[in-house]
């Protein structure tokens, strides 16, 4: 056995294995998937035709052993401490059309809600009473929200609450937006690049958004000092396994200190309404594989897995992450925040339901981390 070895060596033994594999047989060899594993854990990627093997070509039992492994390297890292994130969701108004999103402007049937800004500090006043280390502030691309709002939001509420991390989701904006909200008091941002490929990226979106400024936004955000996160749809309409090859070497460039991952769940009144749901057991697969490969990385178990299998959310923290998003955002519009069907936010999804989350937690041997969570090395430094 090769450790490190890379899988696109023409002439390695494991190059050779691996092409044999591929013309016998779409399942992988246990030779080849101990290698494949200990080349992860050794901290080197396997290469485009490994990480192939890896998504497609692995048998239950080997599936099984790396989320185990992942379960092992997360708790190496992290002891059993979950980071809890309470989330705000500011708006539901969106100035982009997104064939995948109930929240697309076309959609006439939304409901559409936006929160002032002392609606976020009030969440915030109730999300620093439960013991939330960061406020989570997520929306549509709501152009009544602009630039000039998002600093003032964010600085009143790093003025109010110091000790809190803050992490932004909202969408595309110019780097000079980036570098104020960044100077105001955010440290993070979440931009899901969604697809990197460019073709499958088109059938997602409308000609005028472009997969190429999604990522130039990203890189921009790392630049500022932000701690970045990016991520993928599992199972969006086109989506290929190339495609999500296409994903996971753009991770490897990026080196995001955030990765998000959930399934596709359809949304009403959008064309891709009847479309399947991406699969639960691929999204657990690329946790797992995600947090070998970055082992440091804050990995969401998402609403979406939750959505999906009322167990979902365990699943995904077995098999690798380490972070929940407890909805923190009022009662009265958290049902109007719709990006698609049967969206999970009450219960242990709830920021008032931390006690049962504390409970499921306690059960897989875990506890809520009530920290900022930063990423290893990183406290959100100097704005």
């Amino acid at each position: 056995m090769i450790k490190g070895q890379n899988y696109e060596k023409k002439g390695s033994l494991l190059y050779l294995c691996v092409n044999f594999m591929k013309e016998c047989s779409n399942k992988v060899s246990e030779s080849v998937f101990s290698a494949l594993l200990e080349t992860l854990l050794g901290g080197e990627s396997p290469g485009r035709e490994g990480w192939r093997m890896l998504l497609s070509g692995l048998d239950e039992s080997q599936a099984a052993r790396v989320r185990d492994a992942a379960s092992a390297v997360v708790r190496d890292r992290f002891g059993g401490g979950v980071y809890v994130r309470g989330l705000i969701e500011i708006s539901s108004y969106c100035r982009n059309n997104c064939y995948y999103c109930g929240l697309r402007r076309s959609n006439r049937h939304a409901s559409r809600y936006r929160l002032t800004t002392d609606d976020v500090l009030g969440c915030c006043r109730e999300g620093a009473r439960l013991g939330f280390g960061t406020f989570v502030l997520q929306g549509g691309e709501d152009e009544e929200q602009d630039d000039d709002w998002m600093e003032a939001t964010v600085r009143a509420i790093h003025a109010e609450f110091p000790a809190q991390a803050i992490t932004l989701s909202v969408g595309e904006r110019s780097r000079e937006a980036y570098r104020r909200f960044r100077e105001a008091g955010a440290d993070r941002y979440l931009l899901r690049h969604e697809t990197r490929n460019d073709a499958h990226y088109a059938c997602l979106h409308p000609a005028e958004m472009s997969g190429a400024h999604r990522r130039d936004c990203l890189r921009a955000l790392k630049e500022l000092g932000y701690q970045v996160g990016a991520g993928m749809m599992v199972g969006s309409p086109g989506q290929t396994v190339d495609h999500l090859l296409d994903d996971i070497a753009f991770l490897e460039e990026l080196r995001p200190e955030m990765i998000g991952m959930g399934p596709f769940v359809p949304a009403a009144h959008t064309p891709f309404a009847r479309h399947a749901a991406g699969s639960v057991d691929l999204t657990l697969r690329l946790i797992a594989l995600m947090r070998l490969r970055f082992p440091d990385a804050l990995i969401p178990a998402t609403t979406a897995l939750a959505t999906l299998d009322g167990r979902g959310r365990e699943a995904g923290l077995r098999a690798g992450a380490n972070v929940v998003m407890p909805n923190l955002s009022p009662a009265a519009v958290r049902g109007q925040y719709s990006i698609y069907d049967g969206k999970a936010s009450w219960g242990s999804e709830a920021a008032e339901g931390l006690r049962l989350l504390e409970q499921e937690l306690n059960r897989m041997g875990c506890h809520i981390a009530y920290g900022r969570g930063d990423y290893p090395g990183r406290d959100g430094g100097p704005k």
